[in-house]
């Protein structure tokens, strides 16, 4: 069985590539940053680090690499040769690589057995973007996407920034998790033993974007409006935990009322994510987690999903606010998001940001309040 994985970041390698190396598979990087590739093709093995309490180190060998810039055509020849293709490199670039894919399920053989599909990213039904973008690539040839199935996933690791010192070795939190759904592929899921396989992935993928990603990145913004550094010592700082914890338990509460989790294994959850955040061996940068804000403030992000759908219960997302208004006062120079999003608050009216940003029109039951945490926040610039 052989695995190709668009994305050789710290992610792609420290996450999925072990997971899938650890199921047995041959495994295929690809990837557009010729340095990371060279370095691949050169290494015979590269370890995985879990740092904190309970961690192990992890040793993956026998892995290949590509340049899909400079071996487009390779990278398409070992998709269509492969069984599994997954992805790792932020839902803004699945648009990028769709096509390779679809190049690749062209040149597929018509008897082959159906490419597995699965994008693994933080965004909400991740493989079905991608699934639209190599449909849009195979509009001259419909029946080649018949050679694929694609399934939406769930992921959850912490990836710190990485020490340059490490070199192809990556340093990752202990915990993780990879749901995947069951129903796309009928009676032949594929064997990967460190993922978990769901009838309905939607609990499990907003269970994690509303407590997991929403919590860090609030973590973030009121980390960074409080001058730290770290996301373990803005989660230590009282204030900033409080805050924390009251915008978890409105996710909580949305959670429970529409997945029907039981509450105590939602406040279990939520603890343990409190307890991710808090792991000083990490040493994760507030600026890391917090960057690109306009993505994690548009509708059907961390912030803006949850929030609304409280409000369209009749319940005033009050914390969830909170966060959101640290989330616009964040700015990073190297950061091309927080500086745009800048510009923007500096130069347009707090609804067309509501409206255009956030992607909630007038007629919402959030949108006044959201006007009013635009304007406060743009007070503060």
């Amino acid at each position: 069985m052989t695995a190709v994985h668009f994305g050789a970041g710290n992610i792609g390698r420290g996450f999925i590539g072990l997971l899938l190396h650890d199921a047995g598979h041959d495994l295929v990087f690809v990837d557009v940053n010729a340095p990371l590739i060279q370095a691949l093709q050169h290494a015979d093995s590269y370890r995985v680090i879990e740092i904190g309490p309970g961690g192990r180190e992890h040793l993956v060998t026998g892995f290949t690499a590509i340049d899909s810039a400079a071996e487009r055509d390779a990278a398409v020849a070992a998709v269509a040769a492969a069984d599994i293709a997954t992805t790792a490199v932020g839902p803004t670039v699945l648009r990028f690589i769709a096509p390779v894919i679809a190049d690749a399920l062209r040149a597929r053989p018509v008897d082959a057995a159906p490419l597995v599909v699965m994008a693994c990213e933080n965004a909400l039904q991740a493989t079905d973007l991608l699934r639209a973008e190599i449909e849009k690539a195979l509009a001259d040839d419909p029946e080649a996407l018949r050679r694929a199935v694609f399934a939406n996933t769930a992921v959850d690791r912490i990836v710190p920034t990485a020490d340059p010192a490490d070199g192809l070795d990556v340093r990752v939190e202990p915990f993780c998790e990879w749901a995947i759904e069951v129903g796309p592929f009928g009676d032949a899921v594929p064997s990967i033993p460190g993922a978990h396989f769901v009838d309905d992935l939607a609990p499990s993928i907003e269970r994690k974007l509303f407590t997991v990603n929403t919590g860090h990145a609030t973590c973030a913004y009121f980390g960074r409006a409080a001058g730290h550094e770290f996301v373990h010592e803005a989660v230590a700082d009282p204030a900033v935990r409080e805050s924390v914890e009251a915008a978890l338990k409105e996710t909580s509460a949305l959670l429970v009322a529409r997945h029907g989790f039981a509450v105590d294994v939602q406040d279990a959850y939520r603890e343990t994510a409190l307890s991710r955040f808090a792991n000083a061996a990490l040493a994760d940068p507030v600026t890391r987690v917090g960057r690109q804000p306009l993505r994690k403030l548009s509708r059907h992000e961390r912030f803006l999903s949850p929030a609304t759908a409280l409000a369209e219960l009749g319940t005033e997302p009050v914390a969830l606010l909170a966060a959101i208004g640290a989330a616009l006062t964040f700015q990073v120079d190297d950061d091309p998001e927080s500086v745009e999003l800048a510009a923007r608050l500096a130069a347009e009216p707090a609804d067309r940001i509501v409206t255009e940003v956030m992607g909630v029109e007038p007629a919402h039951p959030l949108h006044a309040s959201l006007v009013a945490t635009v304007a406060a926040a743009q007070s503060r610039l």
